[in-house]
């Protein structure tokens, strides 16, 4: 996988479990991994819907846009 791919993965798992920032941001993240696309998104979304750290809102949208990598 490309190196960039990766980091911009990195800063958006950052992104998504940093709890300092607003609920929207870090959605958007997350939504942005879905956009993605790729093998390593699709690891990256799931370890956020298995992260507690995460509210149920932002695991289930993790799942959500994990689901649409898998269809």
């Amino acid at each position: 996988m490309a190196e960039p791919i990766l980091t911009e993965l990195k800063k958006l798992t950052d992104i998504a479990t940093d709890m300092d920032l607003a609920v929207d941001l870090r959605k958007d993240a997350i939504k942005s991994m879905g956009r993605i696309g790729t093998h390593e998104a699709l690891l990256a979304l799931l370890d956020l819907v298995a992260s507690e750290k995460l509210n149920p809102g932002e695991r289930k949208l993790a799942l959500k846009q994990a689901e649409g990598l898998i269809r």
